[in-house]
């Protein structure tokens, strides 16, 4: 539980540690598949309309997602209506019907959001990049899934997924806002109910990433504009080096004043949009670097994004850099935490991944404390020619010019 003072809003967040990386290939996209249908109806509230028509009705906001490792389910709300939020998850959560027509409907729109995500380049190269990265393993694979795995999951499969990984000692709550000692009554008198189960949570396999040439993917596509992602495998969440990368990760890409993004747009204008960022699991990571290119002169984009990234590794960052970028990270986590849904995530998310909650100002001081030495030597540990994946979609068939282009230019 995290007050907070000057608003009137709750926010109730429920986290499970399981996402798509905890699945085989042959249900490829059932965490997924399970959040749609917690929304489809309970024996208390037996279909959708009773569902978001309660919800609505009292101005909430409310939705879930799926990541790789964990999947969560949320509602903001006004605060005298907070019993409201944990009736409403708990029932969802721990009584939805799964029906079996549902299922076969909500199949179908699961599929076309597949081919949405397929058809936009923007999202597309997210997946194909992780693919590209990860090869085939749970990291690889789409969190949707594909047409071919959603044709397997059936309702055994995904109440067998869902019993294994939907249980106490795998979920966390998180709760933010207006709130006092009444709503842990009220967490008790809900999820309290819940069995105590001794059941042993399946662990995942970890990602052994192979180094060698660089990895590159090309996807045709008859566009103008070329979207690229060029990324190296980083760190875990445990990682020390952590509050560095992130420093080093603003000053390359992180802002509209990042080297980057000064680079490649302001100087060359070869972009509308590129950034540098980072995801952290609790046996790897990723360093990405996303741009949108102009198809002409993709090769002089690449190579100005090659070049900051040596310079990154070979020279590190000034003093300056350094002042300014953990003056922004200071900034935004302060200024994004000025929100009830904010709050909630942070200490779920904390909680449920290290069983340590370490308090944004606790981070706050990590931050302040990374030298540029530090800075230098997380980049040139990363930055690598032979741990390097690229992905790009365009007007392109032959993913040969773009490996040679790494391999001379790195």
């Amino acid at each position: 539980m995290e007050p907070y003072i000057g608003t009137e809003a709750v926010t109730v967040l429920v986290l499970f540690k399981v996402g798509s990386r905890y699945e085989s290939k042959n249900i490829n996209g059932v965490s997924h598949f399970i959040e749609h249908m917690m929304f489809k109806g309970t024996g208390k509230r037996p279909n959708t309309q009773l569902i978001t028509r309660e919800l609505d009705g009292l101005g909430a906001e409310y939705n879930a997602f799926t990541a790789k490792d964990h999947t969560g389910y949320y509602i903001k709300i006004n605060s005298e209506h907070k019993e409201v939020a944990l009736d409403m998850l708990f029932d969802m959560l721990f009584n939805s019907k799964f029906d079996e027509k549902e299922l076969n409907r909500e199949r179908k729109v699961i599929l076309e959001e597949i081919h949405m995500y397929k058809d936009n380049p923007m999202m597309h190269i997210e997946d194909m990049f992780e693919q590209t990265l990860f090869g085939d393993c749970p990291l690889g694979w789409s969190i949707a899934g594909d047409p071919e795995s959603m044709e397997k999951i059936d309702r055994a499969k995904m109440l067998a997924y869902r019993n294994a990984y939907y249980l106490p000692q795998n979920m966390v709550i998180g709760i933010a806002g207006k709130i006092d000692d009444s709503v842990m009554r009220m967490v008790e008198k809900y999820f309290g109910s819940l069995p105590k189960s001794a059941k042993k949570i399946a662990e995942i396999k970890k990602t052994a990433f192979m180094s060698g040439a660089p990895r590159v993917a090309v996807e045709y596509k008859d566009s103008e504009q070329v979207q690229l992602a060029l990324g190296f495998p980083a760190y875990s969440w445990w990682d020390k080096r952590l509050p560095a990368l992130r420093v080093m990760t603003n000053i390359l890409g992180g802002t509209m004043s990042s080297r980057l993004f000064i680079a490649v747009r302001e100087r060359k204008g070869l972009a509308y949009s590129v950034r540098a960022e980072t995801d952290h699991y609790e046996d790897i990571g990723v360093l990405t670097i996303r741009a949108g290119l102009d198809k002409t002169r993709l090769e002089l984009a690449m190579k100005t994004i090659l070049d900051e990234l040596k310079k990154m590794a070979k020279d590190g960052v000034t003093a300056a850099e350094l002042r300014r970028a953990k003056e922004n990270i200071r900034g935004r986590i302060i200024l994004s935490l000025e929100d009830s849904e904010a709050l909630a995530a942070w200490y779920a998310k904390e909680e449920l991944d290290k069983h340590e909650i370490k308090t944004p100002a606790e981070k706050l001081k990590e931050i302040a404390s990374v030298t540029s030495a530090e800075v230098k030597a997380v980049a040139a540990d990363i930055i690598k020619n032979n741990k390097a994946a690229l992905a790009i979609i365009g007007p392109f068939k032959d993913a040969e010019p773009f490996r040679k282009i790494l391999k001379d230019n790195f």
